[in-house]
């Protein structure tokens, strides 16, 4: 179903909406619900449908018009799906126990994976990732240690050749990755050649890997692959992914997180113990 199609079959408000976005490329629940008189519940009930037909991503506070295959900036990225994305790094940072090592990438997912791991113990965090270094560095039972290399001003990744050959020094035992789009076939894929060949190194360079990312991620196209899905150990999303995903996930031994408020559902794992997750769950 293409755009026009899709906008035919929304009221008068939502078509309303949905051209405030396209000349602004934001809406804010409140100020809609100033606009047209009715209450911030009706305004989200009308973003939710907008989201559900595909013509805007959902942020925290409103909604977000995208091109599905160019990447957003920082601020636009951090907002979407903000709840989503706390409830993955809750799930996500479970699986990390205490006196462990592990390298924290690029991405406003696992951004909020340092956040959700502010007091525990006996961890050393390797990132690339400058917010990562700004949430973790007054943790005194968190050692942190960051890359060198070129700082993107637009989030504070840092990337680059020099980067990668600091990551390859290590060998740590959990790295947490994103991704900025994912295949049914199993693809990761991210934008930024730079972005992905750091990636890579992590991938390489860990035990066992974490991959965050919240379900738009499989709306959006990327033209660069940063591996396969079976490179991946845990993969922690918000929403159950197709029947093909999910065959590919038990095919390569991936176990597959549905993250729900504080609820993680392990609903594929190949050690045979679907359930709950619980921090001993980790390997």
């Amino acid at each position: 179903m293409n755009a026009q199609v899709k906008a035919a079959n929304l009221n008068p408000r939502q078509k309303e909406i949905l051209n405030h976005a396209r000349i602004r490329g934001e809406v804010h629940v409140e100020r809609l619900a100033e606009t047209f008189n009715v209450t911030p519940q009706t305004i989200r009930r009308d973003l939710n449908q907008l989201r559900a037909l595909g013509l805007l991503h959902r942020v925290h506070g409103g909604a977000i018009v995208h091109d599905g295959v160019a990447n957003l900036g920082y601020e636009a990225r951090r907002r979407i799906s903000f709840e989503e994305k706390e409830a993955i790094a809750h799930c996500a940072a479970q699986l990390i126990p205490d006196d462990t090592s592990m390298f924290i990438n690029i991405g406003t997912t696992t951004e909020q994976v340092a956040r959700h791991l502010v007091g525990r113990v006996g961890l050393l965090v390797i990132t690339n990732n400058i917010n990562v270094v700004n949430t973790l560095r007054e943790c005194e039972t968190i050692q942190v240690m960051t890359a060198g290399g070129i700082v993107r001003r637009e989030d504070g990744g840092i990337v680059g050749d020099a980067t990668v050959d600091f990551i390859a020094q290590f060998k740590v035992d959990f790295a947490v990755v994103g991704a900025s789009a994912i295949e049914d076939d199993g693809t990761v894929l991210d934008y930024d050649p730079r972005e992905v060949r750091v990636a890579q190194a992590i991938i390489a360079n860990a035990r066992s890997v974490i991959l965050v990312a919240d379900s738009t991620k499989f709306e959006r196209n990327a033209p660069i692959r940063i591996a396969d899905i079976g490179n991946i150990d845990y993969f922690v999303t918000d929403r159950m992914p197709s029947p093909a995903f999910m065959s590919i996930c038990r095919e390569r031994e991936v176990m597959l997180v549905i993250a729900e408020g504080n609820r993680c559902n392990v609903v594929v794992d190949h050690r045979k113990s679907s359930g709950k997750l619980h921090p001993s769950s980790a390997r």
